[in-house]
């Protein structure tokens, strides 16, 4: 069965998923580059690993063995597939 695929904004803490999609023209030329930089592609694993408490604040999340940080804008513009176990 296949699943809906998410915005990384909305993938829940913890949640492992695959990258489907990213919308590049809704992020700036610097904001595309520096996720090509990081490495986001269709099919690189992913995980939400902590939001910031203030609202609209960055979402840190663990590309491959990196840990960064997105702001929340970014990482609405990044599809992803969750995983089932």
């Amino acid at each position: 069965m296949a699943t809906t695929p998410l915005s990384l904004e909305q993938l829940p803490q913890r949640q492992r998923a695959t990258v489907a999609g990213i919308a590049w023209d809704r992020l700036t030329a610097p904001e595309g580059r520096r996720l090509r930089e990081l490495g986001f592609d269709e099919g690189v694993g992913i995980e939400v690993l902590h939001r910031a408490r203030i609202g609209g604040g960055p979402i840190a999340c663990r590309i491959g063995r990196m840990t960064v940080a997105l702001r929340r804008r970014v990482a609405g513009a990044i599809h992803v597939d969750p995983l089932t176990s």
